[in-house]
């Protein structure tokens, strides 16, 4: 039903089924609230986008409505990281998963500053740091490389939402304020926290984050070009801390149910990827009580169950 002859995913079909098995789930969850601007976003919108390697694309629902990326920029801003920086970067964060939430202080505390992984706050936090210590504005940077990977010079901030998070952004000060204190931020705490605000904000869609993303599916290589971002061996290493560190808290109940390295944000965007075949997007504002889009982690699960396709 949702195979070709030779055995390939019918991917439309596929995301048309997926589109309305949905339906349901999209009147649960929350939207993020402790970022005014995203509590006004609209509950009820599911989009999902597919970029496959040899170049096509399928898409449903809401795949061409630009959302607020927040966390999921974090996967572009460690890219660009390490592609300026290599495996230095490890020596001020960690690869571990936390097993608090992303905006906890408390392992600061007894780790003397070294967040466990770059996509909690902490960790991103000082991913900022490092990029602002190599650009005049990092968030520009991240945004300019964002563009690059997605073929998509549209790509912008909100700054509606940028100013909203500044404005809100006490326990992300007070996290690089202890940061800073245990020498692990080398740049002034207000620049590093206001950047990290403004990358957050950066939009997209469905459709440009699963091209972005489509680099890490590919070992390194942007495939509609044959540049090289990043090494295989780095592309590597960048998806295994996705899969563990990647959605929150909740990353091994999002690799038991869905079994892909993957990415989250509290805009309800979701950037998964499957190695040599595609990368995967999805958004959904309503959050589950981890901060992942609980439409889309549903729709990720079918997703691999309906093809077939994982990295197990």
């Amino acid at each position: 039903m949702f195979a070709n002859e030779s055995g390939t995913p019918d991917y439309a079909s596929i995301l048309h089924c997926i589109e309305e098995e949905v339906q349901p789930m999209l009147s649960q969850g929350k939207v993020a609230s402790y970022i005014p601007q995203l509590a006004k976003v609209e509950r009820e919108q599911f989009g999902m986008a597919v970029y496959l390697l040899d170049g096509r694309s399928f898409s449903c629902g809401a795949a061409h409505t630009r959302f607020s990326a927040q966390s999921v920029t974090k996967l572009f801003a460690l890219a660009l990281a390490y592609r300026r920086e290599g495996h230095e970067i490890w020596q001020r964060v960690g690869k571990e998963p936390s097993g608090n939430p992303f905006n906890s202080l408390v392992q600061l505390e007894y780790e003397r500053g070294k967040p466990r992984n770059p996509f909690i706050n902490a960790g991103a936090l000082v991913i900022t740091d490092i990029l602002a210590s190599r650009f005049v504005e990092s968030e520009i940077a991240v945004l300019q490389f964002m563009r690059q990977l997605a073929d998509s010079n549209s790509l912008d901030f909100d700054r509606a939402v940028a100013e909203s998070e500044i404005e809100t952004a006490h326990r992300n000060f007070a996290i690089a304020h202890m940061i800073k204190d245990f020498g692990n931020l080398h740049n002034p705490v207000k620049r590093v926290v206001s950047s990290y605000c403004r990358q957050c904000s950066i939009t997209v869609n469905c459709l440009e984050l699963a091209r972005a993303g489509s680099f890490l599916a590919g070992h390194g290589k942007i495939p509609w070009s044959e540049q090289v971002v990043l090494d295989q061996s780095s592309a590597k290493r960048i998806n295994a801390v996705m899969l563990t560190c990647g959605t929150y808290d909740a990353a091994g109940e999002f690799a038991y149910r869905v079994g892909l390295p993957a990415k989250s944000g509290v805009g309800g965007g979701i950037v998964a990827v499957l190695p040599g075949v595609a990368c995967v997007a999805v958004w959904s504002p309503g959050l589950d009580p981890t901060g992942n889009s609980l439409a889309g982690m549903y729709a990720l699960e079918r997703f691999t169950t309906l093809t077939k396709l994982s990295i197990f």
